[in-house]
């Protein structure tokens, strides 16, 4: 091998380095860092090749036209202009866009359809040039050009595939830059949206995080903390609770946050309703029984006041507990003893009393229906549970509360409640209060098919007009309205005490209350 071919292997073993050394360098790179290392990478080829001006054009999806975003030139050298005026390239345009190298070692020698590409040599100084397009999906979508004005010069052939393959790692990067950057602009973007929709009181969903003390209870308004100053300050306490509330404002769930803080919160918390059961079975549910106490008795059964021994029983409705059954009571109040039926033998327990009402206690004693000295012994601390109309401001995180539950339920989900919902049902009276509501939800989620929920408005729920201020009055004529809808039926399925999230007896109190009489 003579000295110049020697030599001549030697150019090009470098040259493939350098072009191995520019694409390793591309594979990771961080996307800030894309179009400097284009740029010196372009200088790197430039100044290895001995050419004075190294250009990568990109076509704009826009405009279809070539800008210069990298370039490189040889101190001394003209920058090249940002923008291609194709009006000077129409036979190097044609040429690229069929995919075709332009490969001009000499303009004296280019045809004579070149001549706008002639004339721009002379007049800018170029003698040699070589332009590789550089092709995606089969469109034209950037130009690797080389310049050289000092001295004419040969392009060798298997120069070009090289050339191609660096201004494809080039064109890889920009990509991946613009995709990231498109990426980030779509983040961007939701987060516009987000926080316009948060403007708008499109009440987005917020995450529901109930302190564990208080798990159950909803709401942070000034009547809802109310609440819990009270059951924080008698649940480490031995006192009898009596809990004072409308039907359906959880008064239930206030028995569990006392329960739970409180020393006997290591043994579940023992329920009854003294309002489901009959006259005839509620002492023996409360106090047991013996074999054949009475009829129907078949069996030994210890009572309710047995198994909460050591916890905590949760008496609910304790204003319809019978006459004969309230003494009873008042004595394991005061002294912690009672009787099986049937038996004479004295049961001794430790349990505390937490008793929940909807009725006015004070007014049945007056009226002989509830014992004095019962009523004292149970009022030790009252905690009074607002109706869900005086705490408007807990309803959003309520209904996102009820939301978040039905979701699982339904294998639904929820992103946004709108506007117009919400703010009817902060408008609405709620003579169910939290019951009601939670129903009104359940059947929302039922009919809702997206991500947005859709509350049916009319019927049991409808936008507030007028001055209307009178809260009875607001009672009274959505009792009414759901009375009218059922066909003036209470009970039974989709009744109107169903609807309401109330009991059918105390539907029927309300409306003796309300002075609401079937229309004829």
């Amino acid at each position: 091998m003579d000295e110049n071919n020697k030599n001549l292997l030697e150019e090009r073993l470098r040259f493939e380095q350098l072009l191995s050394d520019l694409s390793v360098k591309f594979v990771n790179i961080p996307v800030d860092r894309v179009d400097a290392e284009i740029s010196s990478g372009l200088e790197q080829i430039a100044k290895f090749l001995q050419v004075d001006r190294a250009i990568l054009w990109e076509r704009s999806p826009d405009d279809g036209r070539f800008y210069s975003n990298h370039s490189w030139s040889m101190p001394g050298i003209e920058p090249f202009p940002v923008r291609i005026a194709e009006d000077d390239f129409p036979w190097v345009i044609e040429r690229t866009n069929r995919g075709e190298v332009t490969i001009i070692d000499r303009v004296e020698d280019l045809p004579e359809e070149a001549i706008k590409e002639k004339q721009w040599a002379r007049r800018t100084g170029v003698k040699s040039t070589m332009v590789v397009p550089l092709m995606a999906r089969g469109s034209l979508v950037s130009l690797l050009a080389l310049n050289v004005l000092r001295h004419e010069r040969n392009w060798p052939s298997e120069m070009v595939p090289r050339l191609r393959l660096l201004g494809e790692v080039f064109l890889n990067a920009q990509e991946r830059k613009r995709a990231e950057e498109k990426l980030q602009k779509a983040f961007s973007e939701i987060e516009r949206l987000k926080q316009q929709l948060e403007k708008e009181n499109l009440y987005l969903r917020e995450e529901i995080r109930l302190e564990q003390e208080h798990k159950g209870i909803v709401g942070k308004s000034d009547a809802t903390k109310n609440v819990l100053g009270r059951v924080e300050q008698v649940a480490g306490t031995e006192s009898t609770v009596l809990i004072l509330g409308e039907t359906g404002t959880g008064k239930e769930l206030v028995a569990h946050a006392i329960h739970n803080m409180s020393p006997r919160k290591g043994r579940a918390l023992v329920k009854i309703n003294c309002g489901s059961l009959p006259t005839t079975l509620i002492e023996s549910e409360l106090f047991g029984r013996e074999k054949g106490a009475f009829t129907g008795a078949i069996s030994r059964q210890g009572g309710r006041f047995e198994v909460a021994d050591g916890s905590t029983i949760f008496l609910d409705e304790i204003g319809e507990l019978p006459l004969e059954v309230q003494a009873k009571l008042l004595r394991v109040l005061e002294d912690g003893e009672f009787e099986r039926l049937g038996s004479t033998k004295t049961i001794k327990v430790d349990v505390r009393v937490i008793a929940a009402t909807n009725r006015d206690l004070a007014g049945a004693v007056r009226n002989g229906g509830f014992r004095e000295d019962l009523y004292y012994r149970l009022n030790v601390f009252p905690v009074s549970v607002p109706p869900l109309r005086d705490r408007g401001e807990d309803i959003p995180r309520l209904v996102w509360h009820f939301v978040k539950e039905f979701e699982k339920r339904m294998g639904k989900t929820i992103e946004r409640i709108p506007e117009k919902y919400m703010k009817a049902f902060q408008r609405h009276s709620w003579p169910g209060n939290v019951r009601e509501l939670r129903n009104l939800v359940e059947r929302a989620m039922v009919l809702t098919k997206g991500s947005v929920l859709h509350v049916e408005l009319g019927g049991t729920l409808e936008p507030s007009h007028g001055d209307t201020t009178n809260l009875t009055e607001i009672e009274r004529n959505h009792v009414r309205k759901v009375l009218h809808m059922t066909g003036w039926r209470i009970r039974g399925k989709n009744g109107a005490a169903e609807l309401l999230g109330l009991k059918p007896s105390t539907l029927e109190s309300r409306m003796l209350k309300l002075g609401i009489r079937r229309e004829k």
